[in-house]
């Protein structure tokens, strides 16, 4: 068998076989194969795609490429939840204590910021001491306690994942479907899970721009997790405004905090309950999402989720006095305002724009050795739907330095829309699909 072969196969459009897809991915995590057949292959998949069973081997082809999460003797039910990524995302956040307070276990391997997306270990990061990267025992440790932990990607966890997106992000080939496909699930069951829920989400602030594209890659991983014995759900959910009032690292844990008790904003608290649901539903813990967002509720209402998110702030190192001390304060001191430029209603905030404002302030990264900061981004006095007088205060920006305040306060006037009526309101949640 030649790496060649395969890549010419697959460049006239033919599905390529368990087997072949087994020695490619076997052959480039072991340095055979070198990185331009593997670009090679890259662009054929983009260009000719995959069909369903090639895509679930390339999925485990990729899972066994390294070594998974061994959670015997824990009780579970392991369930976990995945964003395609998005401005103001810090759902992962309340939404894990939550399930976990409800008796779910969340075993939850998060990424970085990349882009314009935000990434989960970056917030958590932002908290003083916090650790992200944890070894099995303590892992296991804190989903016997608090039933969830949040880790990174271990180097011995999916390696062929870790050099194939590497090199997908260099060679444009990161939107495609079977691809990303592959890339989530073998992350997501290396690290323990039984059952999934992916907000996959569509809009400008999203990898997918249209809901078409959206559904596309949520039928894909609904089916391609079905195939390898996992209970999959994905919820197709709009990212054409940013998620909530704060983007930025510890900006977003102060906006968490808020949910946990009960003071959430609206689009954030109505989307962390309805995944929340889905999570409850698709471990077996109850049959219904309706009856699953009632118990989401409680556990807020009675304060257990706070609880559990603060002991896991302490397990995983984090400092409760200095995070209780920065809640509010910790802001860069390059500060710039974004005012109303007239009167009338805000139409829309461009989710993308204010991604890419965010880069340039030192919220997110344009390469994965970029450094991040916890205290710069955006805080919105006034979102979609809300009237304002001309001058009125938008948001307050907060940025790396003095340099990049203009630039990136530029880009986020021309995210803002104005209009002299009222936008029409529209759903957060567009569509909901499962394998059952």
């Amino acid at each position: 068998m030649r790496a060649v072969d395969i890549i010419m196969k697959k460049r006239s459009g033919l599905s390529l076989s368990r087997e072949e897809i087994e020695f490619f991915i076997r052959g480039y995590v072991e340095g055979s194969i070198p990185d331009y057949q593997a670009s090679a292959l890259l662009m054929a998949v983009y260009f000719k795609g995959m069909e369903p069973p090639e895509t679930a081997f390339l999925t485990t082809a990729m899972l066994d490429s390294g070594e998974r999460m061994d959670l015997s003797g824990l009780a579970g039910p392991f369930v976990d939840k995945h964003s395609t990524g998005g401005v103001g995302d810090k759902i992962s956040l309340p939404l894990a204590p939550i399930v976990a307070a409800c008796g779910a276990m969340v075993p939850m391997m998060s990424g970085r910021a990349l882009g314009h997306t935000g990434g989960t270990l970056d917030k958590l990061e932002s908290i003083p001491g916090y650790r992200t990267s944890l070894d099995l025992k303590a892992f296991r440790e804190g989903l016997l306690s608090e039933g969830f932990a949040m880790t990174g990607q271990s180097a011995r966890v999916v390696p062929a994942d870790k050099k194939l997106y590497a090199l997908r992000d260099v060679t444009a080939t990161v939107e495609s479907v079977p691809l990303i496909t592959a890339s989530i699930l073998s992350k997501k069951v290396a690290e323990g899970a039984d059952s999934l829920v992916f907000d996959v989400k569509c809009g400008p602030g999203a990898f997918m721009k249209t809901q078409a594209e959206a559904r596309a890659l949520a039928e894909s991983l609904v089916r391609t997790g079905g195939s390898m014995g996992k209970k999959v759900v994905a919820l197709i959910t709009d990212m054409t405004e940013p998620l909530g009032r704060s983007v930025g690292n510890f900006f977003e844990i102060e906006e968490t905090l808020d949910c946990l008790e009960g003071n959430g904003p609206a689009d954030v608290m109505t989307l962390t309950l309805r995944l929340g649901a889905w999570m409850l539903v698709s471990a077996g813990l109850t049959a219904d999402p309706d009856t699953a967002e009632a118990l989401c509720r409680k556990a807020l209402s009675s304060g257990k989720a706070l609880d559990l998110f603060y002991k896991n702030v302490l397990r995983q190192g984090g400092d409760l006095k200095r995070l209780a001390a920065l809640r509010g304060k910790y802001r860069s001191a390059h500060r710039i305002e974004l005012r109303a430029p007239a009167s009338g209603y805000i139409a829309s905030i461009d989710a993308y724009g204010i991604g890419l404002s965010g880069v340039l302030l030192g919220v997110g990264r344009n390469t994965t050795a970029d450094q991040v900061r916890p205290d710069v981004g955006f805080i919105f006095h006034r979102k979609k739907g809300e009237s304002v007088r001309q001058g009125e205060l938008i948001a307050e920006i907060f940025g790396k330095d003095q340099a990049c305040l203009s630039p990136a306060l530029d880009m986020a006037a021309g995210a803002l829309k104005i209009a002299p009526q009222p936008p029409r309101e529209s759903p957060l949640v567009l569509e909901e699909l499962s394998d059952s």
